[in-house]
């Protein structure tokens, strides 16, 4: 069992923006010391490996707190300006639980509750504060100025999902909407909260539940991030140092190794050595493939007017991000 811990420090500047990033790959028995938010507390044993990945840029105000009338003969008054004051935070973040293949270690390491068994809450996400159940598999979350989204991949079977979610949303006052959708392979549901609409949505494939909780704030949108209307935005990643290979929608495109998805997270803007594609509202599957690894295959449901991102992770594991 691999027990290392690695800690990779970014540091990056904008030219209105303050922007720090930091990426953390934990594994091991060091991941407390390295995971004081327990990020990578996956419900499983503490043997089990993770891999945490975490960014966060801070945009800063550099324009005038006060404005003055184009017509008006008064100064700006002295001080006015703060160029340190903080707009917003954006943050992005993923993990992935490493559980081994050897069925018996799997057994030892990975055992999921009975069916029966409810549900139980990990920590809250940190980096958008909604609710997750443990174990999990994958977690993404994206926390920007127009959205908060979660997305989780648990072997929990749905009903226990839906179960957990509705009680945890319901004690957060999300109220949820009618016309509720809710069928043996998935459900639908909207809610009406304080802070703006929210979605949520879970599907079973395989051997786990799939988890895509999204609320929409009330912010204006940078049009760099927006989908073309009743279209869905995908841009392509990947975190490897490998080239990966990636085929969707009848559709096969190669990633160089390290491509980043965006060049700027805040906005959502494609960086230049990632690729992007624009679907029809659907369900799709996937099929992620590294040199070094097997194919991964993922079905992912998105749906019209959304900006999703795409990784290749560790393994060649396919991380979807909820962008917009």
């Amino acid at each position: 069992m691999n027990r290392r811990t690695k800690g990779v420090l970014l540091v990056g500047s904008l030219t209105v923006a303050a922007a720090v990033a930091t990426v953390v790959v934990l594994t091991g028995a060091l991941a407390k010391v390295m995971d004081p938010q327990h990020y990578c507390e996956t419900g499983f044993s503490k043997l089990v490996n993770c891999t945490y990945h975490w960014s966060s840029k801070t945009i800063s105000q550099s324009t005038p707190i006060f404005s003055t009338p184009s017509d008006a003969t008064n100064t700006i008054p002295s001080g006015s300006r703060d160029t340190s004051r903080p707009i917003y935070v954006d943050v992005m973040s993923w993990a992935v639980a490493d559980c081994p293949r050897n069925y018996i270690a799997r057994r030892l390491l990975c055992a999921t509750p009975s069916d029966a068994a409810p549900a139980q809450a990990s920590d809250d996400d940190p980096a958008t504060g909604l609710p997750r159940p443990k174990p999990w598999l994958v977690t993404t979350a994206k926390n920007s100025t127009f959205i908060k989204a979660f997305h989780v991949e648990t072997p929990l079977d749905l009903a226990g999902v839906l179960r957990f979610y509705r009680h945890e949303l319901s004690k957060r006052g999300w109220s949820e909407n009618g016309g509720a959708v809710v069928e043996p392979g998935g459900a639908v549901i909207a809610f009406t909260t304080s802070d703006g609409p929210a979605l949520l949505r879970l599907t079973h494939q395989d051997d786990r539940t799939i988890v895509d909780l999204s609320l929409r704030k009330p912010a204006a949108t940078d049009a760099a991030v927006l989908p073309m209307p009743g279209q869905v935005r995908l841009l392509l990643g990947n975190s490897t140092n490998e080239e990966a290979v990636i085929t969707i929608n009848e559709q096969t495109i190669e990633l160089a190794a390290g491509a980043e998805l965006t060049d700027d997270t805040a906005t959502g803007r494609k960086s230049p050595e990632s690729q992007e594609i624009n679907l029809p509202p659907g369900k799709y599957k996937v099929s992620l493939k590294i040199a070094s690894g097997v194919a991964q295959n993922r079905e992912f449901e998105v749906a019209a007017d959304e900006t999703w991102g795409l990784v290749v992770g560790p393994a060649g594991v396919p991380i979807p991000l909820h962008l917009y």
